[in-house]
């Protein structure tokens, strides 16, 4: 897989893993909770996670929500800390 493709498949699945998180990364970034740098690691973390391709599965079953991430996910802190309860 090229390095594009690994980029939108890793910002695809940062996307889908804070929606099933009730995370909100536009209202982090807008309030300085997070800056674009922190999402770029974000992304490049995720790109090279050995566990990325579990990932898929994993919000497939969790669809209706979740209030963790799989233990592997190398962007749980952040994603946290972005939850809107």
């Amino acid at each position: 897989m090229g390095f594009f493709k690994k980029l939108d498949r890793a910002s695809g699945l940062i996307g889908s893993m804070a929606e099933t998180l009730h995370a909100n990364l536009g209202q982090g970034l807008a309030e300085g909770r997070i800056t674009g740098q922190d999402m770029r690691n974000a992304v490049m973390a995720c790109m090279g996670c050995e566990g990325s391709g579990d990932c898929a599965n994993w919000l497939s079953d969790h669809a209706e929500g979740a209030k963790d991430t799989p233990d592997y996910c190398r962007n749980r802190s952040m994603l946290h800390r972005l939850r809107v309860e």
